[in-house]
């Protein structure tokens, strides 16, 4: 059968299909008691078949059993009430995973949506660090913790504990930062050389593969080769190579053609993050893009990608200038936005040129159109939930000048409109897309404005483009949510509802969930997610969020 499972998906079928009915060892016949066992369940596998009903039972970190399961007992028995019971969710690109520990209720906005696992790491990462890179560590419980490696930041996560699973790649921006610092220059051979060092330590530490963020200074700086050498190293572990690439709109498919020589050369599956055709008159390019990715596939390469189901996307005000402009290091660059001189030409470029990924053309030249979700403590905080336009309203300014000022202020994030609705259903249509939040762990306590995506990216699959739009059907939705994305990572023993699986798991009525995140007012957690639970341990238990940190370090070479 040629349907891009690879014989380990089948293998795990097999062995659940043996293992079905198989009893405990128990010579007096009687069933072993399960730890959990849930009864009356709608059971959507992961595996994108049609939904069964049948009960789920767990013993320790492992689904024991799945099927007919009356005539067991258990310390615990959920009736499943006809709800839905999955896999747990797996989150393609959930950003930062230091915010766990320095911020545990953070994962909440996790957990909410059915993530039970997530892939840290874009083109930063948590390691390799440097003196430079992180001169003072994040202080947990008064102390202060510092590391190079992920072996010892592993450790550090590993004796704290945390409440999700986390997967880890190794940014080539954090590698490069690492070597060369932040500005325009090219590796030496024997800086290559130490890049190339980092990496393969990285991944004898477990990481999965590379990542970049090549729209980024100082990321947008790396040459093809550069990518090549440092992810050919992850492709001696079996790694892959996870990329937000060069360029999301009108050279979006240069820079797919890109990745793909990228993975090629490096001997490594291609993942391509959150998958767009930015700017309107580049919406077309969505259906070329996808026809490229699948002609690869064809091909005999594989190169998969990942969305997150809204029309705008993330991203810091400072990248509407064009990257060279940073070549000499932000903070310079940010010093001569003072001169109004400067602010007259950098307009200029912006409103004429379009050799680069310009973002404000991308919203149609229209200030109204960005909306700031973030920003720095000096910043006045009335404009946050406001447009670039608003905004200047309210500090009494042009939009430009405002523009400028947050931009010269620093680390303001914001929400352009760059995309429409029939690419996102193209996408979901395409068998090898999955999906991702493209955000960090997030709590309203700690943090005054985000995007929707980091509280409602999975609910809103489920419920705008299965349940209202009807894009998608609900086995299909959540193969792409757990099989797909674990088969992706590596993680042979998730992503399936199986006996010897994971008990990562779901429960769920399909016609409530729904996520409550919306642009303005982002900071509301979904809703509908009555059970989850992690590594057998319920973290969601009847709607409620428990203390439990049941999560694990997900490391590529072990698969657990």
């Amino acid at each position: 059968m040629n349907d891009g499972r690879g014989p380990e998906f089948y293998g795990v079928i097999l062995l659940g299909m043996a293992l079905m009915g198989c009893g405990s060892g128990d010579v007096s016949g009687r069933p072993e008691p399960f730890d959990v066992l849930i009864t009356g369940a709608r059971i959507v596998d992961g595996a994108g078949n049609p939904w069964v009903r049948g009960d789920v039972g767990l013993r320790g970190d492992r689904i024991a059993a799945v099927g007919d399961l009356g005539g067991h007992s258990a310390a615990r028995t959920i009736d499943a009430a006809d709800r839905v019971v999955t896999p747990g969710f797996i989150d393609m690109m959930g950003q930062s995973s230091v915010v766990l520990v320095t911020d545990p209720p953070s994962a909440e906005s996790k957990l909410r949506q059915g993530i039970t696992t997530y892939l840290s790491g874009e083109g930063g990462s948590a390691a390799p660090q440097s003196d430079a890179t992180q001169p003072e560590g994040p202080v947990v419980n008064g102390e202060e913790l510092r590391w190079r490696t992920y072996a010892e930041y592993f450790a550090h996560i590993e004796r704290i504990g945390i409440s999700i699973n986390v997967v880890h790649d190794v940014g080539l921006t954090q590698v490069r930062r690492v070597v060369l610092g932040e500005e325009d220059v090219q590796p030496t051979p024997e800086q290559l050389e130490e890049m190339k060092a980092l990496v393969r330590q990285a991944m004898e530490d477990g990481a999965v593969g590379t990542s970049t963020s090549l729209i980024y200074p100082p990321a947008v700086y790396a040459t093809t080769e550069e990518l090549v050498e440092l992810t050919r190293v992850a492709g001696e572990y079996g790694g892959t190579y996870f990329t937000h690439m060069r360029n999301e709109s009108h050279s979006v498919l240069e820079a797919i053609r890109e990745a793909i020589e990228i993975g090629v050369r490096a001997g490594t599956p291609v993942h391509i993050y959150h998958l767009k055709a930015a700017g309107q008159e580049n919406w077309p390019l969505m259906a070329e893009a996808l026809a490229l990715i699948d002609s690869a596939r064809v091909a005999g390469i594989d190169v998969t990608a990942d969305i997150y189901p809204y029309i705008r996307n993330g991203i810091g005000l400072g990248s509407f200038l064009h990257p060279r402009h940073y070549a000499g290091g932000t903070a310079p660059f940010l010093e001569t936005l003072s001169d109004p001189a400067v602010r007259a030409e950098l307009r200029r470029e912006v409103e004429t040129a379009a050799d680069w990924e310009n973002w404000y053309r991308h919203v149609g030249m229209d200030w109204g159109k960005v909306l700031i979700v973030s920003a720095p403590d000096e910043v006045d905080e009335r404009v946050i939930n406001l447009s670039i336009h608003e905004a200047a309203e309210v500090l009494g300014t042009e939009p430009w000048d405002a523009f400028f000022d947050l931009v010269q202020a620093g680390g303001v994030s914001v929400n352009p409109q760059s995309m429409n609705e029939e690419q996102k259903w193209q996408a979901l249509r395409a068998e090898f897309v999955m999906i991702d939040t493209d955000a960090s762990p997030t709590t309203p306590a700690t943090t005054a404005s985000a995007h929707p995506r980091a509280f409602g990216a999975f609910p809103r699959v489920l419920a705008k483009y299965v349940r209202e739009d009807r894009v998608l059907s609900l086995e299909d939705a959540i193969r792409r949510m757990t099989s797909l994305a674990a088969r992706r990572l590596g993680l042979a023993d998730r992503g399936l509802i199986a006996p010897g699986m994971a008990a990562d798991l779901v429960i769920f009525d399909p016609e409530e969930v729904r996520d409550t995140a919306r642009f303005g007012d982002a900071m509301r957690q979904a809703e509908g997610m009555d059970y989850v639970f992690v590594n057998g341990v319920p973290v969601i238990d009847d709607g409620a969020l428990t203390e439990a940190k049941p999560g694990r370090l997900l490391r590529r070479r072990t698969g657990a």
